[in-house]
């Protein structure tokens, strides 16, 4: 049977939550997307807290998000007779000139027919499920205290109700204000009649501003509104994915925590933004990036905390796992990796500040520091052995992708020194260019005509695809076609998958396929011209989605079952990007708005 994640995300730049099909809230981590959670059913349905509102008897569910919002709406069919409908979300609108995010889950029931009969069920946890939170009931609201702060359930629900899981009949639409904190002191109904309103137009005002084309635009829009809420809005930071320990494949052992932001995404991240023309978001992440840069006088990190924290211990936690599946860790031991790619990665995230006039020259008063700081980290690291784009654990190689990264850094911070007119720094990135280029030659096959993963290695890649998209190899040229059937023959699947590799790992041979690989496939066959094909292989991938349009880390070949972590937003960046080149190469683009420029065709 087909396995895919029955949840839908709601969530405000501040914190997100997954809402199951059968109402349970099954993950929430406050007061930051790296915190512990407060429901975590995902992972543990005994230690894990549960937050539902569940009728007695039989029901079917479905669930649907109001169009072009992050409102997420469950409707609840009893089989004996009635039906009542959900609404959640994280309330997200302008007031006082900033944005109003609380910590706070909002939840609206309210009867569609007949006379259901449902039990309101609300015990959050803390410290993963380690500490049971104690009780307290007031007149209207229930508080919860043992955690770092207080939190408070508001609702017109009669507390004895809920306070004892008791059911009772639903005549008349009830609200559950979950806080962290701050509790809701304004009258209840009114105010989430007033948050809902407010920030339903706050999402559609927000994707009337974008700019989107015509090309399954109704997967773009509900891919834009996820990677939106995956940013943590306070720093900048974009995370992975907002949940950890979802496994790869079933008893994989590939279980990591993804609640944090990867330099290697830099590139990607900052081109999806500026494809649908969103400034605010980009000015954000690329301001998370150089706070790093500036705090990191050595290394970079592959990947960091939300707030620049370099501290992320990996550990095991005694908890059940996603369907049984071990171990469930928190922190990511991939920090300690060396990462040679994410140097050009931040160099090419650099370039706008110099061919988008979006951004004002004040912006670039440090232009020779910058540069210079930049290119000695590529300098110390180019000859260098890595653990590449994957964090292989105990493999290090000369890889092809990150000296293709180098290489684009390279040129990037030639085109910079360029434009401050500075011949020593132009000087050497062109030197830079060409020893990243002859490491990527010595990577070539000509028997095979293909580049292998990494200098005298036989084994094939999937991250090699960039080579087209970043225009190392000319998209129209013969090596480049040859590169790409090559690469096809041995890592796509018939239904259009796209494994990473197929050699052995520290964890052995992949089973499932990585989402995001598709997607870069599909690119690289618009890049070449193979424009139909490119078309036909998106048609195929868009149906690997669960019922929200939401997309996984990984696919599994055999039945299209969703793995890893969900939603994952390098699948959602991924999906924007192949969707937007296809567009172009289409050459019919129907905007809805276009009020930005493309980062992704400012040549490198």
């Amino acid at each position: 049977m087909k396995h895919t994640y029955n949840t839908g995300i709601i969530g405000n730049c501040n914190f997100l939550a997954h809402i199951n099909k059968n109402t349970n809230v099954d993950w929430l981590c406050w007061p930051q997307f790296d915190s512990t959670f407060v429901f975590g059913g995902l992972l543990d349905t005994q230690k894990g807290g549960e937050f539902s509102i569940r009728p007695e008897g039989d029901y079917e569910s479905e669930q649907y998000y109001l169009e072009n919002t992050n409102v997420l709406i469950t409707d609840i069919t009893i089989k004996d007779g009635g039906r009542y409908r959900i609404t959640d979300f994280a309330p997200r609108f302008q007031e006082h000139q900033r944005y109003f995010k609380p910590l706070m889950l909002v939840r609206k029931v309210e009867v569609l027919e007949g006379a259901p009969r449902i039990r309101v069920k609300c015990e959050p946890v803390s410290d993963y499920g380690a500490v049971k939170l104690d009780v307290n009931r007031g007149s209207n609201h229930i508080q919860y205290l043992g955690g770092e702060e207080k939190i408070r359930l508001t609702t017109n629900i009669p507390i004895s109700y809920v306070f004892d899981h008791q059911s009772f009949v639903l005549t008349e639409n009830k609200y559950l204000v979950l806080t962290y904190g701050e509790p809701l002191e304004k009258p209840l109904s009114s105010t989430v009649e007033w948050f809902l309103r407010e920030t339903a137009h706050y999402w559609r005002t927000w994707i009337k501003h974008s700019s989107i084309s015509g090309f399954y635009q109704e997967y773009v829009i509900r891919s834009a509104l996820a990677l939106k809420i995956h940013q943590y809005e306070d720093t900048g930071a974009i995370i992975a994915a907002s949940t950890t320990s979802l496994p790869e494949s079933p008893g994989s052992g590939r279980t990591w925590d993804y609640r944090y932001c990867w330099l290697r995404d830099t590139h990607y991240v900052i081109s999806a933004l500026s494809h649908i023309g969103h400034f605010e978001e980009l000015e954000r992440y690329f301001n998370y990036v150089t706070d790093i840069s500036f705090a990191d006088d050595e290394r970079y990190q592959p990947l960091y905390g939300i707030t620049g924290k370099k501290e992320l211990t990996e550990r095991i936690l005694e908890l059940d796992g996603y369907e049984g599946n071990k171990p469930v860790r928190i922190g990511n031991q991939a920090a300690e990796h060396i990462q040679n790619d994410i140097y050009g990665q931040v160099m090419i995230s650099v370039l706008p500040l110099y061919t988008d006039h979006r951004f004002i020259f004040d912006e670039r008063k440090d232009s020779t520091k910058w540069l210079d700081y930049l290119l000695s980290k590529v300098e110390r690291t180019i000859d260098e052995k890595d653990a590449g784009i994957w964090e292989f654990r105990n493999m290090a190689n000369i890889h092809c992708y990150t000296n293709l990264f180098q290489w684009a850094g390279a040129c990037a911070a030639e085109k910079m020194a360029r434009t401050i007119n500075n011949p020593d720094l132009i000087k050497r990135a062109i030197a830079l260019k060409n020893r990243a280029a002859t490491h990527i030659e010595n990577c070539y096959d000509p028997v095979r005509k293909v580049y292998t993963n990494a200098v005298g290695s036989p084994y094939l890649d999937a991250s090699t695809l960039q080579l087209i998209m970043m225009n190392y190899l000319d998209p129209h040229s013969q090596r480049a076609k040859d590169h790409l059937i090559a690469l096809e023959k041995e890592l796509k699947t018939e239904s259009g998958l796209f494994y990473r590799y197929l050699h052995a790992d520290d964890f052995g041979k992949p089973k499932t396929t990585f989402l995001v690989c598709a997607f870069w496939y599909i690119e690289a066959l618009a890049c070449v011209g193979r424009l139909e094909d490119a078309v036909r292989e998106f048609e195929n991938i868009v149906q690997h989605s669960n019922h929200l349009q939401l997309f996984s880390e990984d696919v599994a070949e055999e039945d299209g079952s969703q793995w890893g972590n969900f939603p994952q937003a390098y699948s959602h960046v991924g999906l924007m990007n192949a969707a937007y080149r296809i567009a172009m190469k289409l050459d019919k683009p129907i905007f809805l708005q276009n009020n930005g420029s493309d980062l992704n065709e400012t040549k490198i």
